[in-house]
């Protein structure tokens, strides 16, 4: 696990820094301290759920002045030192090549698919070069990514994701759903200074910094199928599954008593949708005392669910991220988005420091979440990210500037 307060520069120019600070006042100092004041086009953070957000909003502010932030609250932390239970994670972007404008949406239980393209649209043109030229933007396009930072408690990002990436244009998006632990009672979003709750952040960077988005996940799907025969989509519940109680069907077929059910059993055996000739996770929250199973995903009736069953999610990771630092030249950050429930898994199947070696090799930066986002999808149990590469030789190597707690 990570300790205390740190902090680290990449070769591109991006800090990293951590804190395990009990106050949110205490970790916002300390990181301020490790980063010192450079020139910084955009901070991101994610953050504690027991941390005090107005508090944590006023401090960013005091200790960043005039440094546009945009962050979320978390259900754990991915650190370059390791793991955080809780605490504050930042990564922060220099000015110096990396142009970067950001936006909030608001009420995205009741999303305005029109409204809400019309803002991602005019905040693409806020990048776009001054005067009429197609080859141009088309440049300046491929130089472009999206985060995406949603409530994972308003049941709305399948239909956010959606509407953003279709005004993005091609534009590639990652992101991840922000969480409150296992707790499921309050999920935060911080933006322009202020506390927002059913809402998303989206964060678009340009940079001549090679990258690229992925995914991963370490399942396969089985011969076991379930047909959503009664749901509640927009709550996220489903009542029965081939006609029977879904607790106790799903409880049958992975070899369980319902009252046996947990969140580890619901990381180890996730029910998969195939789109696409893919499959994509649609993990189950929780039970419910009439037995019913809450997703973390919207579930329509007559959706067919298949079983996955879990292969070794170590080499799976490290099979991808290898692949990324070939077709990169050499990783130099990754800003990940890791489902909560993947790192139960790994923690149960007692893998978890496989993991975290990983993580620190490749320089794994960002946040646990309640799902995640990838291109105009919306998943669960997945590891999303962007990867950054090297690209300008010549620059200095990432370093640490570790500070005691």
């Amino acid at each position: 696990m990570a300790q205390g307060t740190g902090a680290r520069r990449q070769a591109c120019g991006i800090w990293t820094a951590w804190s395990e600070a009990a106050s949110a006042s205490d970790a916002v100092s300390g990181i301020a301290r490790a980063i010192g004041t450079p020139s910084l086009s955009q901070i991101v953070a994610f953050f504690s759920a027991d941390y005090d957000p107005e508090i944590l909003a006023a401090a960013m502010a005091a200790q960043f002045p005039g440094v546009p932030v945009a962050g979320c609250s978390m259900s754990g932390g991915i650190a370059p030192a390791g793991g955080l239970d809780r605490g504050l994670v930042v990564v922060a972007f220099p000015a110096e090549r990396f142009r970067i404008v950001s936006t909030v949406l608001d009420a995205i239980d009741h999303l305005d698919v029109e409204r809400t393209a019309s803002a991602v649209r005019a905040l693409r043109r806020t990048l776009d070069p001054a005067g009429p030229c197609r080859e141009a933007d088309a440049q300046a396009a491929g130089r472009r990514f999206a985060l995406s930072l949603i409530d994972g408690l308003a049941n709305a990002e399948e239909t956010v994701v959606s509407a953003i990436a279709w005004a993005l244009d091609g534009i590639p998006i990652v992101g991840g759903s922000a969480g409150d632990d296992l707790r499921f009672r309050d999920a935060v979003l911080l933006h322009g200074g202020r506390i927002h709750r059913k809402a998303a952040v989206l964060v678009l960077v340009e940079t001549d910094f090679p990258f690229e988005i992925f995914k991963s996940d370490n399942f396969e799907p089985t011969q076991t199928k379930f047909v959503v025969t009664a749901s509640d989509s927009e709550r996220r519940i489903v009542y029965e599954l081939n006609a029977e109680p879904a607790a106790r069907d799903y409880a049958m077929a992975i070899g369980l008593d319902p009252e046996g059910l947990s969140p580890m059993s619901f990381a180890a055996y996730p029910l998969a949708v195939k789109v696409g000739g893919e499959y994509f996770c649609r993990s189950i929250r929780r039970m419910n005392a009439d037995g019913s199973l809450s997703f973390f995903c919207a579930i329509d009736e007559g959706v067919v669910l298949t079983l996955a069953e879990p292969r070794d999610i170590v080499t799976a990771t490290r099979e991808e991220l290898a692949r990324l630092d070939t077709a990169l030249g050499g990783v130099d950050l990754i800003i990940g988005f890791e489902c909560v429930l993947r790192r139960l898994d790994a923690e149960s199947r007692q893998v978890g420091h496989g993991i975290a070696d990983l993580y620190r090799r490749y320089n794994v930066v960002g946040f646990e979440t309640f799902g995640e986002q990838y291109r105009a999808m919306h998943l669960n149990q997945t590891f999303t990210g962007i990867a950054i590469g090297k690209g300008f030789s010549g620059r200095a190597e990432a370093s640490d500037a570790p500070v005691a707690s």
